[in-house]
């Protein structure tokens, strides 16, 4: 029974009829509504989406043909076919060291610090922990205003002895409606509530029918939504932004999507609308075969200069697939077209797909019409050869246009930026730029201090060992440091440091300068080959570039040229380096294969590349 319809019979203040609104007072303080209570709404549906249950991402290198795997979003595992070249599964670790831009690298080494400090606290002494861990989480277990949420509908009287109990009867409708949503409650528990409330005062606030709208919404109950909305529209003179996207998202949902629309056009009044609102209504859209619709609103999203969500290309890729059979010829090619164009959209930004949208993405060239596309999941081998069909990758290396364009912008924006002198002096910096125009051209700069903080201790000892590794090698080594380096003390001893700028050339910076700028001109100017060595991410310089082409331009070549210590330096023992790719994560074609990086894990911080890789080659 329909939301209206229920009310109007339990409480006879409410009529059915064309305006599919209350006779009744509404109350509303104040007319616009915003803050808490959609933080609130939208807080609770992030968390709920969370809550989903992780792919499974075990598979081998490389699997081939529907009738040997499953769907990627179906979280299963897959097994070799056979057809080419074997090795070892994708989940195990490579024999070198990785980079320190490998998805999750960052989340593993942040677990092991987090456990060197449990097992640090414990031989201090654990009985505190544990004393703390046995005290209940007063926080998490309070509930408002103490109440406990009915496991059935209620009738008034049962809800008014409720309320009479409660601490704050004066917010108990509202309080009940959140506590329902939480636990999610039956639906006919909330209607139960609504019924009460429209019985007792005769009106329904805007807050309470939010909640309830959030409820129907993270529920699935679809069919509820256009009562709700009538009634909203037809009470209020008009709706925050956080239940206009309530309403689109149930309204994407029906047939009645088409109604989503005019919404979509009412917060474009007063706001920007969000991706999510345009991919509700996209997705929607092509569920009913209205490719146009879908695409106008994906141009629309770009030109605000929005990023579509990953569920909205999935859609659109999805919808490609169902193409063929539905739409014109001439329809399905220019379908086609646009959807290259997202993967060149995906290129030029650099964007993983998530493995959903992987797997939608080899559906779509599976059904290409006139074409044979097979898809294979694999990875890719240190040298930068795809393991499934044998292709070897972009380079990371810059072209000599692009290694141009970015020294420019990095010398502009970062070496002589507008607050380049808050981290030296000119005299400093033009002192700097002679002592490198002096030199030959270096193989390796070494940022001093950072590499020196390796290892706690005598921090010359740990530096002379990583420069002697590095000389050893037969390269031209720069150390940047400080002054006060040069100073004996027992964390700088005065023969190592001897022997440090024996072996290299050695530039010290005043104690108050930033050397994260003299690092990046040294390595830029000795030319395409150097590279530098520090565990800074260089994520603020990075910032200061000017557009998004040069930013990921310093990505890629921070990626070919950041050297990183692997593991202990220890006295006596040879030190590592972590690898440097030859290849360049990201999506590309060649001929007639394309290879897509897609994220397999929620571990990748926004600086690491992914590891796995979807092979696509066209068999004719």
């Amino acid at each position: 029974m329909s939301l209206i319809r229920l009310l109007a019979r339990r409480s006879g203040q409410l009529r059915t009829g064309p305006a599919l609104i209350f006779k009744a007072r509404v109350h509303l303080k104040p007319h616009f509504h915003r803050g808490s209570l959609v933080t609130f709404s939208m807080r609770i549906l992030t968390r709920l989406s969370k809550m989903a249950t992780p792919l499974t991402t075990a598979r081998t290198l490389c699997s081939k043909g529907r009738n040997q795997r499953d769907s990627p979003s179906m979280g299963s595992g897959w097994t070799h076919t056979g057809s080419h070249r074997h090795g070892d599964t994708a989940g195990q670790r490579p024999s070198y060291p990785r980079s320190v831009f490998t998805a999750g690298t960052a989340k593993r080494t942040a677990e092991m610090l987090r456990r060197k400090a449990a097992l640090t606290s414990l031989d201090r002494g654990g009985a505190e922990e544990e004393e703390e861990e046995e005290r209940p989480n007063l926080r998490r277990m309070k509930t408002p205003g103490r109440l406990v949420p009915p496991q059935r509908p209620l009738s008034a009287d049962e809800w008014r002895k409720l309320k009479e109990a409660s601490d704050n009867p004066e917010r108990f409708d509202v309080q009940m409606m959140s506590l329902l949503f939480i636990s999610r409650a039956e639906l006919d528990i909330a209607k139960s509530l609504l019924t009460f409330v429209a019985t007792e005062t005769g009106t329904l606030s805007y807050k309470l029918l939010l909640r309830y709208l959030t409820l129907c919404v993270s529920g699935g109950h679809d069919s509820e939504v256009p009562d709700v909305y009538a009634i909203m529209r037809g009470s209020f003179p008009s709706l925050d932004t956080g239940a206009s996207s309530l309403f689109i998202k149930g309204f994407s949902r029906t047939g009645r999507w088409r109604e989503a629309l005019p919404i979509l056009r009412d917060i474009k009044k007063v706001i920007t609308p969000s991706p999510r609102n345009y991919g509700d209504i996209i997705a929607a859209a092509l569920r009913q075969g209205d490719t146009a619709t879908a695409w106008a609103l994906h141009d629309e999203v770009m030109e605000e200069g929005l990023s579509p969500h990953q569920e909205t290309w999935q859609s659109l890729f999805l919808g490609g697939a169902r193409a063929r059979q539905q739409e014109r010829e001439e329809e399905v090619m220019d379908h086609g077209e646009r959807l290259l164009g997202v993967l060149a959209h995906m290129r030029d930004n650099q964007i993983y797909p998530q493995q959903s949208l992987a797997g939608a993405i080899e559906t779509w060239f599976e059904s290409r019409p006139g074409q044979k596309w097979r898809g294979g999941w694999t990875t890719v081998s240190p040298k930068g050869v795809c393991r499934c069909c044998g292709s070897e990758l972009e380079s990371i290396q810059l072209t000599p246009e692009e290694y141009q364009h970015l020294k420019d912008r990095v010398l502009a924006d970062i070496i002589q930026g507008k607050d380049v002198f808050n981290k030296t002096t000119p005299e400093e910096l033009e002192r700097f730029k002679s002592f490198v125009e002096r030199k030959p051209p270096f193989d390796v700069v070494v940022d001093g201090l950072n590499v020196a903080n390796l290892v706690r201790g005598k921090q010359s000892e740990t530096l002379l060992a990583v420069v002697s590794e590095l000389v050893q090698q037969g390269l031209s080594v720069l150390v940047l440091g400080r002054k006060h380096m040069r100073q004996p003390s027992r964390s700088w001893d005065r023969r190592d440091m001897s022997l440090v700028q024996q072996q290299g050339h050695c530039f010290f910076t005043e104690n108050i300068s930033e050397d994260d700028p003299f690092l990046l001109y040294a390595t830029l100017q000795s030319g395409n080959h150097c590279r530098f060595l520090s565990r800074d991410l260089m994520r603020d310089h990075k910032a200061c570039l000017p557009d998004g082409l040069t930013r990921r331009l310093f990505f890629k070549w921070q990626r070919g040229h950041q050297l990183v210590v692997h593991g202990h330096v220890a006295a006596g023992r040879r030190v590592r380096f972590q690898s440097i790719p030859s290849y360049d994560t990201i999506v590309q074609s060649a001929g007639n294969s394309w290879h897509l990086p897609y994220d397999d894990t929620e571990d990748r911080s926004t600086y690491e590349v992914p590891q796995r890789w979807l092979c696509l080659t066209r068999t004719r």
